[in-house]
């Protein structure tokens, strides 16, 4: 079981640091672009600005941070560019699993990793399992990952495990379905943010992003820093989380 309540069941305790922030970071090709470099070179320090917000999060007492870093859609961009990402991937894990390690931070990785060479599904399953008792933060990286793969690898994997649901489908809840998504091991976010201008969710987390709070900024992902870090926790805090209530029955709550 997934040890957490869906928003749509149950109103959660509201702090004023978001306990779980999911972010897409995009632009970093564009961030390469104006500066006549190749997309690669965005990439590249883009993984500079994980390293960062990695820190500025476990520092503010974000307990749950998940980073888009390849979409079931990315498989279509240029065949070099994604040979690129996957030896960035390759690199990071090998570079940064002893710093995560040494700062308390677990590591998970959620998506259909299947499709992924043999090498770097070991560094995987190695970062993973040496970061596994570590509890100031968890750092989910979604590679290879889509929303709405991961409802349907999640109801297989529920009618696998209970056949006689498709006898009777009326069985069929929400609570019963949810410990099948890739992430029931955390809460859903209550931040979501996006760099690069872009205003979608573009197939990410879609069941768990129901009641969360939305956050666009035009920065590109290379230049998101602790101070942008700041100035989108600033904007979630001045929101009024209703989930489904009148704001008077949230001021009479608090």
């Amino acid at each position: 079981m997934t040890g957490f309540t869906s928003t749509t069941r149950a109103v959660p305790e509201v702090g004023g640091v978001p306990r779980h922030v999911a972010i897409i970071m995009d632009g970093n090709g564009r961030w390469a672009t104006s500066r006549r470099l190749p997309r690669v070179a965005g990439h590249a320090k883009g993984v500079e600005a994980v390293r960062g917000t990695v820190d500025a999060c476990a520092r503010r007492g974000v307990e749950y941070l998940t980073l888009f870093a390849f979409s079931s859609e990315n498989w279509r961009r240029p065949a070099e560019e994604v040979s690129v990402l996957m030896r960035l991937f390759i690199s990071a894990l090998q570079r940064e699993v002893r710093l995560l390690a040494d700062n308390g931070i677990r590591l998970m990785v959620v998506g259909e990793l299947g499709a992924f060479e043999p090498r770097l599904r070991e560094l995987i399953a190695q970062a993973v399992e040496r970061t596994a008792d570590n509890r100031r933060m968890t750092l989910t990286i979604a590679a290879n990952y889509g929303g709405r793969w991961d409802i349907l690898q999640a109801m297989r994997r529920l009618l696998a495990a209970r056949p006689d649901l498709a006898r009777d489908p009326s069985a069929l809840d929400d609570e019963l379905f949810e410990p099948y998504l890739a992430m029931a091991y955390a809460p859903e976010p209550d931040l979501f943010i996006r760099t690069g201008g872009e205003q979608r969710v573009s197939n990410f987390l879609l069941w768990q992003l129901a009641y969360t709070e939305l956050y666009f900024t035009d920065a590109y992902w290379p230049d998101f820093d602790a101070n942008a870090l700041d100035a989108a926790i600033a904007s979630y805090r001045e929101r009024e989380r209703r989930f489904g209530r009148t704001s008077a029955q949230v001021g009479a709550a608090e």
